[in-house]
């Protein structure tokens, strides 16, 4: 069997920029151990699935060890391929997934993610998680499967520096770490680790920002934000809080396109 593949660095219009996701379209659904193997093998953060419905298409995602049940850039990178390369007609994609119906919106070069608000609450960090970013940070939040770290400053989230093998025993999706930007057209800065999930450090994180957008919101007193993943490849997003939902644009590039054969 041949299965075309796309891969898309999502939230960025520069190659090798952003976040690399693949793309896998699929007619009918493979077995849950083909998919991750597939994703295995790209050994990429996330391998996007999907398949064509009544109304839209369904969503899975894949990271190289687990399926999760969000994933921000790898929907931007599929919604990517059905826009520009699949040539889908509509402005709006609907998408459904784990995490219910998931909107994204075409608008010029821009996608635009309509995902549900992942609220935080105050937590104390589980054993091993500072020492393992080696810096102890102003506020700990738990957000659904994340743990959500508050620093000082910029430079605090530019020079941390985790110990992976020992964040990998935290019982957590990821670690999300973040603080005020210090350029003035940016609202805040942020990281994401997550060993356990097979990412020692992810690129951009979309999924992050459900979380991320409403706790700057309050403490900016705006809507809209924005935010840049300071990783080494960098990402940049625009965001809005609605209501219960989060707003995230963001652009990609194609990068590849092949099939693969199983």
């Amino acid at each position: 069997m041949q299965l075309p593949i796309y891969q898309v660095d999502a939230f960025s219009d520069k190659l090798f920029g952003g976040n690399p996701a693949a793309v896998v379209p699929l007619k009918e659904w493979l077995s849950d151990e083909v998919m991750q193997k597939i994703a295995l093998e790209n050994n990429l953060s996330e391998t996007a699935f999907f398949v064509p419905t009544n109304d839209g298409f369904d969503i899975r995602w894949f990271t190289p060890a687990i399926e999760v049940n969000l994933c921000g850039h790898a929907t931007l990178a599929t919604a990517y391929v059905i826009f520009n390369v699949l040539k889908y007609s509509k402005d709006i994609i609907n998408f459904g997934s784990k995490s219910g119906v998931l909107k994204v919106r075409k608008d010029g070069k821009w996608l635009e993610l309509d995902f549900p608000v992942q609220e935080t609450k105050p937590a104390a960090a589980p054993e091993g998680l500072i020492e393992s970013l080696g810096k102890t940070p102003k506020e700990i939040y738990r957000a659904s499967d994340d743990y959500l770290l508050v620093y000082n400053s910029q430079k605090d989230i530019e020079e941390i520096n985790p110990n992976f093998s020992a964040l990998k025993n935290i019982q957590a999706r990821g670690i999300i770490v973040t603080a005020k930007a210090k350029s003035k057209k940016i609202d805040f800065v942020s990281r994401f680790f997550g060993p356990g999930a097979g990412i020692d450090e992810d690129p951009v994180t979309g999924s992050a920002h459900t979380k991320l957008v409403p706790y700057w919101a309050n403490r900016l007193g705006k809507t809209e934000l924005n935010a840049e993943q300071i990783s080494e490849r960098k990402g940049y997003l625009k965001c809005k809080l609605v209501n219960d939902r989060v707003l995230m644009a963001g652009k990609g590039r194609l990068y590849l396109k092949g099939k693969i054969t199983i």
